[in-house]
This record gives structure tokens, sequence and C-alpha cells, in this order.
């Protein structure tokens, strides 16, 4: 593909980067933790952040010294942060006017996430203009983030080659999943500080950010 065709798609992460929900996962962690009557610090919040659900919830399980399934444990904090959507999606700065200029550019996206399916679908239909292709959940792969199937997958779905995608991530463990992929991954921090490495680039903030800066990247 010629490199002022690229991207051939663009593969969003949605909490911290799409949705600044991160403190809604971290509210309903503490609520599980005070129905245990154990404490939940802000660093245990940010330990999580771009865990997959399944790994969160082994760790919660274990520091809560828990008696639910990690099923439960996902199943709470998935509802959790459901209620607080269902008030108000806080969407992250610049992120829904970059996304609307790729779809009237006529550039593939999707929602790469390691929420549930259904919960980011949710997310998704209160966006006024069809923003995703696909959606692909952390009960869609059988490996979650930091390993590079959910970038892999949703490239697949998409009909394109990860390479020529770029990916926007908040976390270190996203973005660690989005570059294994061989994507064009973009690193926009949120909550917690993602390391400068080598090679890898890493934005302040999205506002501003147009398609061809995008296309620079290639």
């Amino acid at each position: 593909m010629l490199k002022n065709q690229l991207p051939a798609a663009v593969l969003w992460d949605m909490d911290g980067t799409l949705v600044d929900s991160e403190h809604y996962w971290m509210k309903s962690e503490r609520d599980l933790a005070a129905a245990h009557s154990r404490e939940w610090s802000q660093q245990d919040g940010f330990d999580l952040i771009g865990m997959s659900l399944y790994d969160s919830s082994q760790v919660i399980k274990e520091k809560l010294d828990s008696s639910l399934h990690p099923h439960e444990i996902i199943t709470r904090l998935t509802d959790g942060v459901r209620e607080q959507l269902a008030v108000e999606v806080p969407w992250r700065p610049g992120a829904k006017e970059l996304l609307l200029a790729l779809r009237e550019a006529g550039i593939k996206t999707a929602l790469v996430t390691m929420s549930l399916h259904h919960m980011a679908q949710e997310v998704v239909d209160q966006i006024p203009f069809k923003a995703f292709d696909v959606i692909v959940g952390g009960d869609d792969v059988a490996r979650g983030k930091p390993f590079p199937d959910p970038y892999l997958r949703a490239a697949e779905l998409l009909g394109v080659d990860a390479s020529d995608c770029v990916a926007i991530e908040d976390s270190n463990t996203g973005l660690r999943s989005a570059e294994a992929a061989g994507t064009r991954a973009i690193g926009v921090p949120n909550f917690i500080e993602i390391p400068h490495i080598p090679g890898r680039t890493i934005w302040p903030t999205l506002v501003g950010v147009t398609v061809d800066d995008l296309r620079n990247l290639f």
C-alpha cells in the first residue's frame, strides 16, 4: 500500500483512550473491596490499568481474599462501570473529533478493548455517528493485552494488515499489545505514565490531531 494511502485502519483502545472511564473502574473496584471490608488504594487501581479483565479479577480475588469466582468479580466490576456510564460517558479530549475525521476520510476503525464486548457496544451506541466497523472485546480473544491477539484480531476482521494500521492506547500494557501486533502504535498517557523507549511514539493529547498526522507516522 502506498504511503499516502495509509493508515488502512485506526484501532482504538476504549477505557482511558476513547472514554475517560478509568476512574469508573477504580470506583467499582473500591466498592467491591468495601463489600469485603478491605481497603483499595489508588495505586491498586493504577496497577490494573490496561490489564485484561480476567487477569485483573485474579489479582482482585487474591488481594481481597475473596471467595468469588473470577467471572463473578468481572460481572460485579462491569455492572458497576455500566451504571456510571449510563449516567455520563466522559469522552477523552479530541477523541471523538479525530474519530469523526477518520470516518469522513473513509478510513476503517476498530475498537479494541479489554472490557466485555457488550459493554463496549453500549458505549459505541452513544456516539452520534457510525464510529466503528468492528469491536473486539476482552471476551472475544483467548489472550488479552499485552499479547498481540486483540489487535491482530481487529486487523483480521477489517481485512487489513496490522502493520498498515495505527493503534491508539493510554497504557503501557495496551501499547505493548499494539506494538507486538506490528501496528504504528501511539501512546496518549492518561492516569499513568507510559515509559519512553526507543522507537515508541507518545503524544500528550489527541486534541488537534488530524488524519494527516496519522498518515505521517508511515
